[in-house]
């Protein structure tokens, strides 16, 4: 019984030694596999395009949402964008002067047609020799101005958004690739005339597509 054990234990051990036996691997294929690897890790993907002008462009009509004109400025100080600058503010100021000076009135035409209603008879104020016709014409009219006039605010606003995202765009835009214009002093040949001709000096203007 013993005997048996002991052949039963040495069989065993055999084949746990054949199990651990080293596998050995050529080492070229190991190479092989390690560019690859490295390859493949090497390999990045391309960077998205980005559009500077766009983002340029948003970024002036968000400033001009904020502030009418600091869209322009963020574009670059030059003189051509402070004339803009100064046009919106001047058209801004005009309105307000008028708007301030229809509302005035308005509220004293307003103030006349409510005295006349209320005692039947004309204020003892400027307006005491106008027909009320013409009061009322009058109060419309200054009203419908009032209204313009908002509604040129908001022109003025939309337009001030508008122009800073094109200029900003136009900013990064280049048509050198696209188009060019070439000017090259030459000489312009005459008709023959008395078998005299004379060349006679030009200009050459090239537009390239």
């Amino acid at each position: 019984m013993r005997g048996f054990l002991l052949s039963v234990v040495l069989v065993l051990s055999v084949f746990g030694l054949k199990a651990q036996e080293v596998v050995t691997v050529p080492k070229d294929s190991i190479a092989k596999d390690a560019v690859v690897v490295k390859t493949a890790d090497t390999v990045k993907k391309r960077p998205a395009y980005v559009n500077p002008g766009k983002i340029a462009g948003r970024r002036a009509a968000f400033r001009s949402m904020i502030l009418p004109g600091m869209g322009q400025l963020g574009n670059g100080v030059t003189v051509y964008r402070l004339a803009k600058v100064a046009a919106i503010y001047t058209g801004a100021t005009l309105l307000t002067l008028s708007y301030i000076d229809n509302n005035r009135n308005y509220n004293l035409v307003l103030d006349e047609l409510k005295y006349r209603a209320q005692h039947g008879e004309a204020s003892p104020g400027p307006l005491a020799n106008r027909q009320d016709d013409g009061l009322i014409r009058a109060k419309d009219t200054f009203e419908r101005n009032k209204e313009v006039i908002i509604f040129s605010y908001v022109g003025i606003y939309l337009i001030n958004i508008i122009e800073a995202y094109i200029d900003a765009r136009l900013k990064y835009f280049n048509v050198d690739d696209i188009a060019s214009i070439k000017v090259t002093p030459g000489l312009v040949r005459t008709d023959m005339m008395y078998g005299y001709n004379q060349p006679v000096p030009g200009i050459k203007l090239t537009l390239k597509f």
